[in-house]
């Protein structure tokens, strides 16, 4: 492997999905407002506003210059009209949005995907001269689980468990996530060191990697939370991460459990299925 590789200096996008999704959405406003539009009376209202009051007109069209005035009083007139215009008003700008979103979704969509595969598509004995700025999201995975690290170590006194990919975990419940993992194809690096702020070395039990996003997410697993020293030490080791940026909700996962109520694989999944979808 070439040493000398940036793990990608080019940032993910999810532009063109975005795009796609909002061309769906708009599509779907667009069939509402026009069903909207059909049930409108016909005319067309002028709104005067002369700086000190302001005047409503109906028009028959856009032909008609002048237009009946309409009272004040009469707000169900008002209404509709006004009513109508905007959404008029609307579905043009959305006519627009969809017509400048096709453009480019149809002439730009492919070129992320490309821009990857220059890279990705090469053979192994040529990837290793490039410092490639983006890769596919394979290559990306592969790459962040080839480096390399020193563990925090566990001894030989202790419970074996041993994972699917042949690691040795703490306890049955990191056994039963690091396999729910590995079953659901999310890379990930168990107790891997991180150094915080102020130079204080942690060892986070699961370091994921999100490849879309090329962000890691960090999984604490809180085993003995009815052990109130463990549980001392977990809150001040969750403070340390906050501390650096490493917030629950956010990029820190904690899942907990006691004797009485361990964790359950429903609830894995579940987890992960916030932070990475049904992947």
């Amino acid at each position: 492997m070439n040493h000398n590789k940036t793990i990608t200096l080019l940032r993910p996008t999810c532009l063109y999905e975005e795009a796609v999704r909002r061309c769906q959405e708009i599509s779907k406003y667009k069939l509402e407002l026009e069903k909207e539009l059909e049930k409108a009376p016909p005319g067309i209202i002028h709104i005067l506003n002369s700086g000190t009051r302001v005047q409503f007109y109906l028009r028959r069209d856009k032909s008609d210059r002048s237009g009946v005035y309409i009272r004040k009083s009469d707000t169900h007139t008002i209404r509709t009209f006004l009513q109508k215009s905007y959404l008029e008003k609307v579905l043009k700008l959305l006519n627009l949005e969809e017509k400048n979103l096709a453009g480019l979704i149809k002439k730009t969509d492919h070129i992320v995907e490309t821009i990857k595969n220059l890279y990705s598509d090469l053979p192994e004995e040529a990837k290793q001269y490039i410092a490639p700025i983006d890769m596919s999201d394979e290559d990306y995975a592969a790459q962040w689980l080839s480096e390399s690290y020193e563990g925090k170590g566990i001894p030989d006194y202790a419970p074996v468990y041993e994972t699917s990919r042949g690691e040795r975990v703490r306890s049955k419940s990191e056994l039963t996530i690091a396999n729910m993992l590995a079953d659901r194809g999310i890379p990930y690096k168990y107790e891997r060191p991180l150094t915080l702020i102020g130079g204080v070395v942690v060892y986070p039990d699961f370091t994921l990697l999100d490849v879309k996003t090329r962000r890691e997410i960090y999984w604490e697993h809180r085993g003995m939370m009815d052990d109130r020293d463990y549980a001392r030490q977990a809150v001040f080791k969750m403070k340390s991460l906050m501390k650096s940026g490493i917030l629950l909700g956010d990029n820190l996962i904690i899942t907990e459990e006691t004797t009485a109520n361990p964790l359950g694989t429903n609830e894995i999944d579940a987890v992960i299925d916030q932070y990475f979808g049904s992947v």
